[in-house]
């Protein structure tokens, strides 16, 4: 069964509450609407966060089996100032090490009365395996091998309705290594969920979505062709440690034809906003002049995902 599948069958209730985050697929529009809805109002005039109570008295725990900065400690942000307690597992020494294998590791921690689990796993699927084996413990797919990066998909949305107001309106462009990133995959569903139709994927034949895919969304080999009036342009890094040897470009030639630089961004619409999930590689991916630029929002992405991972926890601590 395709983890999508999955998806449908078990992140929602009975009467269409939303019990775990597993990826984007099967949820309405009304769903991600809800939770971008939330995650404004965690955001004050100033654009400052808010706290709250929500989850006074509730336990989350970080499962973290692949590095992360931003995702991690964005996690672990949001569910202090939601009032949790937060755990973050220590998987190196964990009991994995001796062979436990994870459910009974899950089913370990679920005995020590967590409330939720934030997963992040090389393995497609895994939060969703999870999800279907553990019963009082909302999950939360902080990204799963390629399959999905739900959160970051969030946090981009409600990036661009910050900037852009109406999806249905606008031209996308996401740049990059698409076949390997979890995020591009969240993003593209995100973005038809919320209507957007004009969606554009950039990448060199090797990184871009098989054909089949592309029918119904706009692939290019050109930046150029690609980004020209575009809305938004989203950059991904080259995802190295899932490629094969064969597949990885050199860098200065990465640069040379997919890189974004002031001159390219031109091409794009004088507002356009520019965004990057990070981390960023300078010079390989994008220009310092661009990253640094007006036109991104780079660093209020990382701001937007406390707001949208305060927002998913509460969502799921809610009863009602």
């Amino acid at each position: 069964m395709k983890t999508d599948q999955i998806s449908n069958a078990i992140q929602l209730d009975s009467s269409g509450r939303l019990i775990h985050l597993l990826g984007l697929e099967g949820l309405s529009k009304k769903h991600l609407t809800n939770i971008l809805d939330v995650a404004d109002s965690l955001i004050d005039s100033n654009g400052k966060l808010k706290k709250s109570k929500v989850l006074d008295n509730m336990s989350i725990a970080n499962l973290f089996f692949e590095p992360s900065t931003r995702t991690r400690n964005t996690f672990e942000i949001a569910a202090k100032r939601t009032s949790a307690n937060v755990i973050n597992v220590d998987l190196k020494n964990s009991a994995t090490k001796k062979n436990e294998s994870i459910i009974d590791t899950m089913r370990t921690l679920e005995a020590m009365q967590i409330d939720m689990f934030v997963i992040r796993h090389k393995q497609n699927g895994l939060p969703h395996m999870v999800a279907e084996s553990i019963g009082n413990v909302s999950i939360l797919n902080a990204g799963d091998g390629i399959n999905a990066h739900p959160t970051q998909a969030l946090l981009d949305m409600l990036s661009i309705r910050q900037h852009k107001k109406d999806f249905k309106k606008l031209s996308v462009a996401i740049v990059g290594d698409i076949v390997h990133s979890r995020v591009a995959h969240s993003d593209i569903q995100a973005l038809k969920t919320l209507g957007t139709t004009d969606i554009r994927l950039i990448a060199p034949p090797p990184l871009q979505y098989d054909a089949e895919k592309c029918v119904a969304i706009n692939c290019y080999d050109d930046i150029e062709k690609g980004i020209e009036d575009c809305d938004v342009v989203m950059i991904l890094r080259l995802q190295k440690e899932r490629m094969l040897e064969a597949e990885i470009p050199n860098e200065q030639e990465y640069f040379d034809r997919y890189g974004l630089s002031t001159g390219r961004l031109a091409l794009a619409k004088p507002d356009a906003i520019v965004m990057h999930p990070g981390p960023i590689n300078r010079g390989v991916e994008i220009e310092s002049s661009v990253a640094d630029g007006p036109n991104s929002i780079i660093l209020k992405q990382v701001t937007n995902g406390i707001a949208v991972r305060m927002a998913v926890m509460e969502i799921l601590a809610r009863k009602d």
